[in-house]
Formats: C-alpha cells, sequence, structure tokens
C-alpha cells in the first residue's frame, strides 16, 4: 500500500503548516529528506536551510539530497538514502527543472518505490505540481507532462495568489472529465493511503471540474 501523499500549495516550511507534523507522525519518523532539485537555480541551500529551522521545531531533522542536475539524479549513489527515507519532501521552484531532472532516473524511480511501500511523500509548490499529470505550465497556464504519480489530475498551487487570467486558461483548455485542485499557500491536499483525500492547513483546497467547483471526491 503507498504512503501518504501530501500536495501543499507553496509558502512552505513556517506557521500554518503544522500539517507537517502529522506527516512526521504518520511517517513515524524523526528525519525529513529534502530534494531540493526545483529550486537548483534559486540558492537551494536556503530552502534546504528553511526546511531544517522549521522541522527542528517540530522536533525533527533534515538530511537533504543533493540532486540537483540530471547527472546527480542518473547517478545511483543517492538510490539507498531514498529507500532508506520515512519521509520525503520535494521542495519548490521549478516546475519544468525538477520535471527534467527526475524524469526516468534512478532517483525518481527510488522515490516512487519508497512511496509504493509506505513511505510519506510530500511536494511543495513545484514539487506538487510535477507530481500529477498532467501538469500546469506556470508561465502561461497551459498543460504539460508532468511525471504521473497520481492522475489525471493537475494541480494549481499558490492558489490564493495566483495570476487569474492563467487560472481561466487552464480551466478553459482542460479536459472536461480532469480535475484541477487549486491549493492555497501553506495549506496541504493530502491523498491517504487508502485513496481517499483530504484538506489541511492555513487556507483552502479548491476543486475544479468541467470549470466548475467540485468536491474532493472529484479526485483520482
Amino acid at each position: 500500500m503507498p504512503g501518504l501523499l501530501a500536495l501543499v500549495g507553496g509558502a512552505e516550511w513556517r506557521a500554518g503548516c503544522e500539517f507537517d507534523r502529522d506527516l512526521l507522525a504518520v511517517a513515524d519518523a524523526s528525519e525529513v529528506l529534502v530534494v531540493p532539485t526545483a529550486a537548483a537555480y534559486e540558492h537551494p541551500q536556503r530552502a534546504v536551510e528553511a526546511a531544517a529551522r522549521w522541522f527542528e521545531e517540530l522536533g525533527a531533522r533534515v538530511q537533504a539530497l543533493p540532486v540537483l542536475s540530471r547527472a546527480d539524479a542518473v547517478d545511483e549513489s543517492h538510490v539507498p538514502a531514498i529507500r532508506a527515507a520515512r519521509c520525503i519532501y520535494l521542495g519548490s521552484g521549478s516546475p519544468m527543472h525538477l520535471r527534467s531532472v527526475l524524469k526516468d532516473s534512478p532517483v525518481w524511480d527510488a522515490i516512487v518505490a519508497a512511496w509504493q511501500e509506505g513511505a510519506v511523500l510530500a511536494g511543495t509548490g513545484a514539487g506538487a505540481m510535477v507530481l500529477c499529470d498532467p501538469m500546469v505550465d506556470p508561465r502561461g497556464g497551459a498543460l504539460t507532462l508532468g511525471l504521473g504519480l497520481i492522475g489525471p489530475m493537475a494541480v494549481i498551487p499558490h492558489h490564493d495568489t495566483w495570476s487569474e487570467d492563467k487560472e481561466k486558461r487552464t480551466l478553459k483548455i482542460a479536459p472536461a472529465a480532469l480535475p484541477i485542485a487549486g491549493i492555497d499557500e501553506r495549506t496541504a491536499l493530502l491523498r491517504e493511503p487508502d485513496g481517499t483525500w483530504r484538506a489541511a492547513g492555513a487556507g483552502r483546497v479548491t476543486v475544479f471540474l468541467e470549470g466548475r467547483p467540485a468536491g474532493l471526491d472529484a479526485l483520482p
């Protein structure tokens, strides 16, 4: 049975994100493996440091997985740390870079295998977007290929600050049967191991189907 999956709307690792305490409890973990790939060109160490400060408050420590490039993702020396992790967190930044680095790589295969064997997997911002298929292209709101861990569905993170024009474009071009989840910052859309969904955190999750609001039961 897969582990808990958390799709976080961004503004992660700060007050309002107390759902992270639940992730640690479900994982029965005192360490979080943070994957800062999406922030490769945006000071990834700062993301790791922010995560370390936050999880220290929650009684856990952070281990960073130094996967920033395609060469890193195909380096199988990273696989043991992933397979041993009970809680894995994909950080935010560029979803396009994150997808191109991880797609069809040993690192991605190890992340999927760990989750399928019960590890908690979280993605925030870009990390949440890329876990789905299709993926929303943040540059204009079009739909593109994601890594497809969960689908068919798409995620709009930072929904409370997202461009209204980009959202309208996404909803207009989305296939009728495709659910789209708008997740506010400091908010998580959680998929339980049995496949049920719930929301947690400071904001709201809004699901759209056929361009209109729908319930969480519209998600796959």
